[in-house]
């Protein structure tokens, strides 16, 4: 083995033409702690780009998966991934989060934006009440209840949204979540209330960090104190919350432990923190370097430096659904003086298993990780609307007492999914992929092939037949 040279995966390049996305899997022999995605094409040459950096093993991380067709395909396989999704019958996971785009307004300009959201977008191309009913029954018809996002653009900024939570819950999404800038549950303090009445369960706040100049450079403003204006009224009305930070090398990277602490301590409100390194699709200013990366491995490392090595690597595991090189997971306990405590890592449930008579595992592995990130993301239910709980102290029982009762209300998660774009596009990890988006002629898309765009920026499936 030649230790100089790193493990590179060839596959296929940049552009979007059918050559450069088919894959053609091999491993060359290198080193572990750093892995490139090669892409050749006849006609647009050789790419290299970096999808592993770190002191995790790469192979030590991947782990084998059992795949699970679609309950209903809406597309047929003729040309092949990624130009059949719909889903095709050759996609190998169901759905478990199925996001709706209910609007592509934005109130916000941001310089980082898969969606290329903003204030340009006209009102009347957001999808009708009727339009959403329609896919909601056609999230069903694919593969039955799962967990919903309501994502955009900016879904607060239609005057509809509790009625769009509402008709969900109506059809039998027992779980869904809004995706938020958080500028509206700020401004206004009944809003949140408003929302969680309707059916609401979950809100995904954008957050990147905690100085001035993180906001200003990813969002275009100094938005801290409209975070924790949106994080009262959440706490107030009774809505759980998630904080995602983009995280972009140069920007904000060293904020990633200051921004665990900060989460920690506004649990049981605040359910964890769920990071997304930066991937370049939709509104990015060019091609990006090694430099531009932050892969997963190196994610885990800056949450291990930064926490004093209070939580290590070693505290998180590989994806339950989805392919092993897309996300980690890891879950905790909130003590009472704020550290966290690792609860150990969910055992790989789409991959194993036996099945019993009637359900194949990897269908109940699916509705496991459904029903965990459900119940996860959600507030406990012996947390009252202010955010509190019942008694902890001492005098309220044993140890076993109190621990129990902390962890009935004070789990807490930190996770991350690193999203592909068209430089590290892997169809393994596209064919694995459990987060689909409803298009608008209701087809299931997997979340990075429906934000794919080619070097040019040219969408390939965003924005392709809508208004």
């Amino acid at each position: 083995m030649a230790a100089d040279r790193p493990v590179e995966l060839l596959s296929s390049t940049s552009s979007l033409c059918p050559c450069c996305l088919r894959r053609i899997p091999a491993i060359r022999e290198g080193q572990e702690d750093r892995v490139y995605l090669v892409k050749q094409c006849p006609e647009h040459g050789s790419f290299r780009t970096l999808i592993w950096r770190g002191p995790a093993q790469f192979s030590s991380w991947l782990r084998p998966k059992r795949p699970a067709s679609p309950h209903r395909a809406f597309t047929g396989t003729e040309h092949g991934c990624p130009f059949d999704c719909g889903l095709c019958p050759a996609h190998g996971q169901h759905t478990c989060t199925a996001l709706i785009e209910v609007t592509r307004r934005c109130n916000l300009r941001c310089p980082v934006c898969f969606a290329d959201a903003g204030p340009a977008a006209d009102q009347k191309d957001d999808p009708s009440l009727a339009q959403i009913a329609v896919f909601y029954d056609r999230i069903l018809a694919a593969s039955g209840p799962c967990n919903i996002q309501l994502s955009g653009g900016e879904p607060t900024v239609r005057e509809d949204l509790a009625e769009i939570i509402a008709l969900g819950r109506s059809k039998g999404f027992s779980f869904l979540q809004l995706n938020t800038n958080g500028l509206q549950l700020a401004a206004d303090p009944q809003y949140a209330a408003a929302l969680q009445r309707a059916g609401l369960a979950s809100v995904f706040l954008q957050f990147d960090g905690l100085s001035s100049a993180t906001h200003l450079a990813l969002r275009g403003r100094d938005l801290m104190a409209v975070k924790e204006q949106a994080l009262r009224h959440c706490q107030a009305a009774g809505l759980a919350v998630v904080l995602v930070p983009t995280l972009v090398p140069g920007i904000n990277t060293h904020e990633v432990g200051a921004i665990i602490d900060y989460a920690s301590r506004l649990a049981p409100t605040v359910r964890g923190v769920h990071f997304q390194p930066v991937s370049y699709f939709g509104r990015f200013p060019k091609a990006p370097a090694d430099e531009d990366r932050l892969s997963l491995p190196e994610v885990l490392n800056l949450i291990e430096e930064q926490s004093g090595g209070a939580i290590t690597a070693a505290h998180f595991a590989p994806p339950a659904c989805e392919h092993a090189l897309c996300s980690f997971h890891g879950n905790f306990l909130v003590q009472e003086d704020g550290r966290l405590v690792p609860l150990g890592g969910r055992q790989s449930c789409c991959s194993t298993g036996e099945p019993d008579a009637a359900t194949p595992s990897a269908l109940q592995g699916r509705e496991k990780s459904v029903a965990f990130t459900a119940r996860q993301w959600s507030l406990p239910m012996a947390a009252t609307p202010c955010g509190c709980t019942g008694d902890t102290s001492a005098a309220a029982g044993d140890d076993l007492d109190r621990f129990l009762a902390r962890a009935r209300t004070h789990t807490f998660s930190l996770s991350a999914m690193a999203f592909q774009d068209v430089w590290n596009l892997d169809l393994e990890r596209l064919q694995g992929c459990c987060i689909h988006v409803v298009s608008p002629d209701g087809r299931l898309i997997p979340f990075c092939a429906y934000n794919l765009t080619s070097s040019q920026g040219t969408p390939l499936y965003r924005g392709v037949g809508q208004p």
